[in-house]
């Protein structure tokens, strides 16, 4: 993960290489908190890759890039 001043940027900085996924800071600290909120939790069970799947859709979170299934 890389972090970015801008768009522009990022071009500069990529050239001609694909850019994979590009999201704010703010979408970055979403899906941290979404992804991450009941790690601690003491009877936390993993998730299955379709709930995975479930929090990347519902924060917008689509396309190749982002499917897991």
């Amino acid at each position: 993960m890389n972090l970015f001043r801008s768009e522009e940027h990022i071009k500069r900085w990529l050239g001609t290489r694909d850019p994979g996924a590009i999201i704010p800071v703010a979408k970055l600290s979403e899906l941290a908190h979404a992804w991450l909120s009941d790690a601690v939790a003491p009877d936390w069970q993993p998730r299955s890759l379709e709930q995975e799947q479930a929090i990347l859709d519902q924060l917008g979170l689509t396309g190749e890039f982002w499917r897991l299934l």
